[in-house]
């Protein structure tokens, strides 16, 4: 698992390489605009929700003794649901939206890691890889959210507070690094199929998404690089395990 999270963040090396040395660029404006215009949606949102939501959370306490303690830890609570489901919606909407865009770019980048595009490759049109960026991230949201509320949850328990954190980190760069990988297992298999493809790389997509999650904390910057490289090094790395498997080359 180690192995291929790191191999999954090595991926990233050279991808500005790629995008400039194929002039991938015009291919991203659209989906940069999507990025932006969803990053200041969600996270504006977020930001007039959260003492709502810490004030609504705290009434559910009805006894006067630890109100003033439960009042606090439910501000600090809701400002952190706030900020989780701010990243799952954002990540989650701008990789289904960005599907029938992506998908050209990948296979792009994958003819030129194989010197021509493999002849077993699915035709899709625009609204069939809108409609499967669509309907894999929805499984995934649902998913994400069943694994995210335990463990936010726990995080309320003191001590492993930390190691909840970075569970809940890890769960988000699993789902981020899925969705990459699926712009080029689309061309490949079916919507099951690349499921199961996922499931045995895990590592691999957990190290894409870990970068990819990483980059959202930097300003501007990151919400505009965030698809053009995490795409790439999804490509490139998904490319190189589909030729391990024998499924092209």
């Amino acid at each position: 698992m180690i192995k291929n999270i790191l191999s999954g963040i090595k991926a990233y090396s050279g991808t500005l390489k790629i995008i400039s040395q194929l002039g991938l660029w015009k291919y991203f404006w659209v989906p940069i605009f999507i990025s932006l215009a969803t990053a200041i949606l969600i996270f504006s949102s977020a930001y007039a929700l959260s003492d709502n939501i810490g004030g609504f959370l705290s009434q559910l306490w009805i006894w006067d003794w630890g109100k003033h303690t439960v009042s606090g830890i439910s501000s600090i609570f809701g400002g952190i649901l706030i900020i989780v489901l701010g990243f799952i919606l954002y990540k989650h909407i701008v990789l289904a939206l960005s599907a029938p865009f992506m998908s050209p770019v990948s296979e792009k980048i994958e003819a030129h890691l194989l010197g021509n595009l493999a002849q077993n490759h699915r035709d899709t049109n625009f609204m069939e890889q809108l409609w499967r960026g669509i309907r894999i991230n929805l499984r995934n949201l649902g998913m994400e959210i069943l694994l995210t509320i335990p463990i936010l949850l726990i995080g309320l328990i003191p001590v492993i507070g930390l190691a909840s954190t970075i569970l809940l980190f890890l769960v988000q760069g699993f789902y981020a690094g899925f969705g990459n990988m699926d712009y080029t297992l689309e061309r490949h298999f079916k919507y099951s199929e690349s499921i199961n493809f996922v499931s045995r790389y895990k590592g691999v997509a957990i190290g894409n998404g870990i970068v990819f999650m990483l980059f959202l904390f930097i300003p501007v910057i990151g919400v505009i690089l965030v698809l053009p490289l995490s795409v790439t090094a999804a490509t490139v790395k998904t490319v190189e395990l589909l030729k391990l498997e024998r499924e092209i080359g």
